[in-house]
């Protein structure tokens, strides 16, 4: 092998342009419109070339093409104003949070395994790297103090292509890092900062490169570096979700015990951490074992002093869904690390189990974040309910309604999704605080002033460049596979401009099921063969390399759009990305969305899609059944659950087709004179009006941060104070309660249940309790009530403080509390009495719970 020097070449660029680069560097320019035009304008061709990535763009650019744009006016005049904007957005005089009651300035970090930002920067495989992206967006938007840590892959996910037969074939591009959207991060010597973890019997380096996401930095880890001299190491950041388990164990130390060292590295400390999914909850290890060997705390203190900054957010409705690692593989990676932690192996593997005492149970990475975790949450009330169904077992004497996994619905990045027409449409008759404001009710209710003739033409526009980008990705397709002329120029003619078009574009996992609509292809001919009312389908997706199931999806689907009378009507683009989903969202009549109930955890394409007018038409899961009304969509069957798949498909699969044919069509071609459906662009004014609003991702983070950041802040500080003095108080009062709690006796409870009790009255409730060497300071006893269902049980309960009346004699205490009787019927309560301390963030997790 040559000894090959590197070295790097940078373009020469005017004076004048100069601040191109800052701006290419910063991904503000994707979300702004006049920046992202400031590129096209610069160089159109080779900004489609580049795929829309403008350090590529100016690297490659022509010098005289840049000499050309330093002296025309127009185009610097243009950049006065971007730059001008851009300035004002970064200095973050007058953000949300800085118009927020925070006694002290934060800093949050964010972990997550991938992050859809833009288009050329492929480090993401779909809804969970999109998510993450756009919070870091709104996160900036709203001038929150938040830091992000994620890894940096050679790779990134893989590039989608179908062979003749329609079978997926996976591509895997390797990321030109030098011409993509990221800095180096350097020390003081000029030298890469490189961080260390742990691995068996050597230790794992990697570098950092930074992504500037408007006013957040994302760091980047790379361990593609000849520092490891290990090809294994090297490749931990080769393939997004690439290898098999080991691998994945690895990307996860590295994920999050080396993305806490990053923040180390570079002077960042942190006062709440987010864990988005399990794959960084390595993190919370981490932090402890640092307070352990830095500040000298026990396993117990250091527990106290970092769970409740920890905040934990599950995306995943099912436990296969869930990383599980062998106890093997626990001891391999993680033997050294048992007595840094000051704890025994049992102890330690005991963190990821749903048993702790089973010690052949594997160890889960949803159970380590969900014990570590000060907060949790799912991304739906669905999906909330579910997570609160599947961990049970955790929380075993907790009613299932009050396990502490909260809801808090996922949303999308608006000016990231929506097309530049309808933002015009929007700028005209809403005004611009839509941008900076979305959640403001009161702004989208002017949408009633957006004439539907312009809302209407501004929808056909965009239907009719969807249609062009499909044919064009077709033609690319079938060159690809080498068709014929004849084929070629078929390509040409697909779909139908004008035609009512569904839209159906998502991972091709099975539970979303995208052949539900194929099920029935004599009812599906009869719908799309209608002259008089064209329909047609546009279709797109990846399968998991390793999802067989999901690739036959796929193949079903090419199969059938190839024969009459399906052809011209039935179209799947390849290598769906942030481009296709942009063109599919902002370009359908209808998004489809047919997951089985209940496995859809949110799901934001929905939401894209009625951003830009396009009518939500789904099962009832995820984010839709909150977003449903009569009048901003159409729901698939009415929320059931089904034990025989095969019977809920065909059920499904009949009430899509009656929609279709009995509703969504016939209101879709019902016309008055100028041509125009009126009552359908009403149905897209209130989807948008209602929907948009509530699920945008500046609602999602500010509330994140009001009910989760700045509280968990709070407690942090707390416990932080005097060198953790608060944190070990914590501990010791909580080994105190363990070793009394099993004292505390109930020597009587009374409440006159005989007596009648009339609407708008109260029933007092009284219990007389043997504390032992507590106090009553040291427990919370509640009037646990609500209404019997047919089992007899309280199926949702409402907890009451009672209050302590007086001491009767030594350690035994009165309690007293009122119901308030608001309904008729038959209703039943019980005492609940819990550990309580002002210091004490979660309340259940002690497993202390004692029903009376």
């Amino acid at each position: 092998m040559y000894n090959i020097r590197t070295f790097q070449v940078i373009p020469s660029i005017p004076e004048s342009l100069l601040r191109l680069k800052e701006l290419a560097y910063n991904i503000y320019w994707f979300w702004n419109q006049d920046a992202l035009d400031l590129f096209r304008r610069l160089d159109i061709e080779l900004w489609e070339k580049t795929r829309h990535n403008p350090v590529l763009m100016l690297g490659t650019i022509k010098q005289e093409t840049l000499e050309a744009r330093s002296r025309d006016d127009g185009f610097l005049s243009h950049m006065e104003r971007v730059l001008k904007r851009f300035d004002d957005y970064m200095a973050n005089k007058t953000s949300w949070y800085k118009k927020q009651p925070v006694e002290k300035d934060i800093t949050i970090a964010y972990f997550s395994a991938e992050y859809g930002m833009a288009e050329c920067l492929p480090i993401y495989s779909g809804g969970l790297g999109v998510l993450s992206g756009d919070h870091l967006k709104s996160a900036s938007d709203l001038g929150i103090p938040l830091v992000a840590v994620g890894l940096l892959y050679q790779q990134g996910y893989f590039r989608q292509y179908l062979n003749a037969d329609g079978w997926q074939q996976e591509q895997y591009p390797e990321n030109d890092f030098y011409n993509l959207p990221l800095t180096l991060m350097l020390n003081e010597n000029g030298s890469p900062i490189i961080i260390e973890a742990g691995l068996p019997g050597r230790v794992l380096k990697a570098q950092i490169w930074k992504v500037q996401v408007g006013r957040v930095p994302l760091y980047l880890m790379d361990s593609n570096i000849p520092q490891n001299q290990n090809k294994w190491d090297r490749d931990i950041t080769g393939q997004l979700y690439g290898g098999g388990t080991e691998m994945r164990i690895c990307q996860e130390i590295l994920l999050g015990i080396g993305g806490v060292r990053v923040l180390q590295a570079l002077g960042i400390k942190p006062d709440v951490f987010h864990i988005n999914e399990g794959h960084s909850a390595f993190l919370c290890l981490e932090r402890m074992r640092m307070l352990i060997e830095e500040k000298g705390l026990t396993f117990l203190e250091a527990y106290e002093a970092t769970m409740v900054s920890n905040i934990f957010t599950t995306h995943t409705p099912v436990p296969a869904g869930i990383d599980i690692f062998s106890l093997e593989l626990m001891d391999k990676y993680f033997g050294n690390y048992y007595s840094r932690l000051k704890i025994s192996r049992d102890d330690f593997l005991g963190l990821g189990r749903k048993d702790s005492g089973n010690h052949e149970e594997p160890f889960n990475m949803a159970v380590l974040a969900l014990g570590l975790s000060g907060r949790a949450n799912g991304v739906s009330r669905l999906h909330s309910e579910v997570s609160r169904k599947m961990w049970m077992s955790i929380y075993p004497d907790v009613p299932v309604q009050d396990i502490p996994i909260s809801s808090l619905t996922n949303g999308i990045h608006n000016p990231s999704w929506i097309s530049r027409d309808m933002a015009g449409l929007f700028d005209r008759y809403i005004g611009p605080r839509w941008r900076t404001e979305p959640i403001d009710q009161e702004i989208w209710d002017r949408g009633d002033n957006i004439p539907g003739e312009e809302l209407w033409r501004t929808h056909e526009r965009r239907r009719e460049r969807l249609v062009a980008f499909a044919r064009k990705r077709l033609r690319q397709q079938l060159e690809r596979r080498g068709a014929s002329r004849h084929e070629l120029e078929q390509a040409e003619e697909v779909l139908d401009p004008e035609a009512f078009t569904i839209g159906f574009a998502r991972r091709f996992a099975t539970y979303k099921r995208a052949t539900l609509i194929l099920k029935d292809p004599l009812r599906l001919e009869k719908i799309l063969s209608n002259k008089d009312r064209p329909v047609q389908i546009i279709i797109a997706g990846k399968a998991h390399p390793q999802d067989t199931a999901g690739k036959k999806f796929i193949q079903q689907i090419v199969h059938q759009a190839r024969h009459e009378p399906f052809r011209n009507h039935i179209v799947f683009i390849e290598d769906y990305d942030m481009e296709v989903a942009h063109y599919m969202v902002t370009g359908s009549d209808i998004w489809l969305n047919t997951p089985r109930r209940p496995l859809e955890a949110s799901g934001t394409s929905g939401m894209k899609a009625a951003l830009n007018g396009c009518i939500n038409v789904s099962t009832l899961d995820g984010w839709w059944c909150e977003g449903y009304e009569r009048d901003t969509g159409w729901a698939i069957g009415c929320g059931e659950n089904y034990d025989d798949h095969n019977y809920q498909d065909d059920i499904e699969a009949s009430a899509l087709y009656d929609l279709l044919e009995g509703e969504i069509i016939p209101l879709f071609y019902e016309r008055g004179r100028s041509g125009m459906p009126h009552k359908w662009v009403n149905m897209m004014k209130n989807s948008m009006r209602k929907l948009i609003p509530r699920f945008n991702t500046n609602r999602m983070v500010s509330e994140y941060a009001s009910r989760f950041y700045f509280p968990s802040a709070d407690f942090s500080y707390r416990l932080r104070e005097k060198d953790y003095d608060k944190a070990r108080d914590l501990s010791a009062w909580k080994a105190r309660i363990r070793e009394h709690w099993y004292e505390i006796k109930v020597e009587h409870v009374h409440a006159n249940t005989s007596a009648e009790i009339k609407v708008g009255k109260e029933l007092n409730v009284q219990a007389r309790i043997h504390l032992g060497a507590l106090t009553p300071e040291d427990i919370k006893l509640d009037i646990y009530y609500g209404p019997l269902d047919i089992k007899a049980q309280i199926a949702s309960g409402i907890a009451i403080p009672m209050d302590n009346v007086e001491e009767l004699s030594k350690n035994v205490y009165l309690f007293s509390g009122f119901i308030p009787c608001m309904s008729s019927g038959r209703h039943g309560f019980v005492l609940r009495l819990l550990p309580y301390h002002e210091d004490l963030c979660n309340p259940y997790a002690m497993n202390l719970i004692m029903w009376i």
